[in-house]
């Protein structure tokens, strides 16, 4: 295996390359690919110091893409976040910038679009699906039944969907 700090800064400016990861993703992979444990917490070390590892910046850019893309709730986005090893006191600071209006026009969007292919559905059976939907992207149960229960209201939709 020649020098393992080599060894590791190779395999970290690798992993780097497709796309960011966290310091915990980096110390997970040199760990399967057999660098000894010093070798690691020193090139990690360095990585992060010379700042190409930053899980601050990773949790920020996280949160946001995946919150716009998605339309994760704050809730799913922390688990992701701690899934990825980030420290939860940064995915906290990194879940902050959602407010809870992002959040609800997040969910407003989904419903929205969502709701458009339920027409041939009653309203309980759109309703149940549209909150099932945004439970699993992490929405508490009642700002799922208000967005629901409001673009279902809202008379473009309503007239799409079957009557109970």
């Amino acid at each position: 295996m020649g020098d393992p700090e080599s060894v590791a800064r190779g395999i970290c400016l690798r992993a780097l390359t497709g796309a960011p990861k966290t310091r915990q993703q980096l110390a997970d992979l040199l760990a399967t690919r057999g660098v000894p444990d010093d070798a690691a917490e020193t090139v990690l070390d360095r990585f992060t110091e010379v700042g190409l590892i930053d899980d601050a910046a990773f949790a920020r850019a996280w949160v946001n893409s995946r919150q716009a893309g998605r339309g994760l709730a704050r809730r799913a986005l922390s688990a992701e976040l701690r899934a990825k090893g980030v420290d939860p006191e940064v995915a906290a600071e990194a879940v902050a910038e959602v407010d809870d209006e992002d959040e609800r026009a997040a969910a407003r969007r989904l419903v929205e679009r969502r709701a458009a292919g339920m027409r041939r559905l009653d309203r309980a059976t759109a309703t149940r699906r549209l909150m099932g939907m945004l439970a699993r992207k992490g929405y508490n149960g009642g700002l799922a039944a208000a967005v629901v229960r409001d673009v279902l209201d809202d008379d473009t939709v309503d007239d799409l969907l079957v009557e109970d």
